[in-house]
């Protein structure tokens, strides 16, 4: 049937109507379009390999629209790629809160979410040399005896090379003997150091090292033996701060030739999303979730237990509503 024109403005009745269903399905669409999608890009220290693959899954499970790019190494390297590279990067996230706050900041992201620990420890397999007698108290003297081998990464690309030294220092203390960390240097050959912690497990599980010093995180999801180390020196104690501040090295800083020292403290992880992202609102999306209630329980199911109240550095006022929201609210 023809339409009726309305009598006083001449024009059909159901031009409303339709204007109304035009209405509706334009606002579907800008939800539609609010929803995260789209890559993105996260530069990730090597230890978080294994929670970061298990967070991406559950979070595009979640936002199927977005498509995940991940990119391990060690933390500074990651830092590297954003400062000196000029890499696209929407996330990074370090082994070393401290990496963001001293690389990246204030030039390339205003502030940074602290939201893991971990600890050192020892890895070896079950025939490394000694395998059968080395243990926490005696293990300095195990790893200098004639032909075992034992690495560590690079202080200078990765948080756990410096930790590692940081970790022989307070030994040193420990067990009260004197030269110990400049031993155990000098019986570290620069063969058996790589830029980043994960990459000497391959060296390890050949048989070309005996040990290795990693977290303890990575100890346990790869079901790897290890020694587990006295709080005292084994990073791990927010308790015990004062004390591993007594251990310090340098390493390279933000241009050739300058160095920042590095301080024994407790191990924190951080996370920022970069000022420059190309995806802001998947990163933002993405860390949401990690320092929510399901990030959580897989950092805490990987061995990297999950700091909260997560801590906040840089400019606190220039996070997202979006993360301010959820730091105030998850519990």
């Amino acid at each position: 049937m023809p339409s009726e024109l309305n009598k006083k403005t001449g024009h059909h009745s159901f031009v409303l109507p339709v204007i109304a269903i035009l209405t509706w399905l334009l606002s579907g669409a800008s939800m539609a379009v609010a929803e995260p999608h789209g890559e993105l890009i996260i530069f990730h220290a090597g230890s978080l390999s294994i929670p970061f693959q298990q967070i991406s899954k559950a979070f595009t499970k979640k936002y199927p629209q977005v498509h995940i790019l991940r990119e391990a190494a060690g933390s500074r390297t990651c830092a590297r790629k954003i400062t000196d590279l000029g890499k696209p990067c929407d996330i990074m996230a370090s082994a070393d809160y401290t990496v963001i706050d001293n690389l990246l900041m204030p030039n390339f992201t205003a502030w940074d979410i602290a939201f893991a620990t971990n600890e050192m420890a020892i890895m070896y397999r079950p025939d490394s040399k000694y395998a059968g007698e080395i243990n926490e108290k005696n293990w300095p003297e195990v790893l200098l005896r004639k032909g075992v081998r034992y690495g560590h990464s690079d202080p200078n690309t990765d948080p756990c090379g410096y930790r590692s030294q940081l970790v022989w220092q307070l030994a040193e203390n420990y067990y009260n003997k004197p030269g110990l960390y400049e031993k155990l240097k000098k019986s570290c050959p620069l063969q058996n150091i790589r830029p980043k912690e994960t990459d000497l497990m391959a060296l390890l599980e050949s048989g070309e090292l005996d040990y290795l010093f990693i977290y303890r995180s990575i100890c346990e999801q790869h079901h790897m033996p290890f020694i587990a180390l006295p709080d005292a020196i084994n990073l791990k104690s927010a308790a015990m701060a004062e004390y591993y501040a007594r251990a310090s090295i340098k390493i390279s800083g933000k241009k050739p030739g300058e160095y920042i020292l590095k301080k024994g403290k407790p191990m924190v992880y951080g996370i920022t999303v970069c000022t420059n992202a190309p995806n802001r609102e998947a990163a933002t999306a993405f860390v949401q979730f990690l320092i929510g209630p399901e990030g959580r329980a897989i950092m805490n199911k990987n061995g990297q237990p999950p700091l909260w109240p997560v801590r906040v550095s840089g400019n606190a006022k220039l996070l997202p509503d979006v993360l301010k929201n959820s730091i105030q609210t998850t519990h």
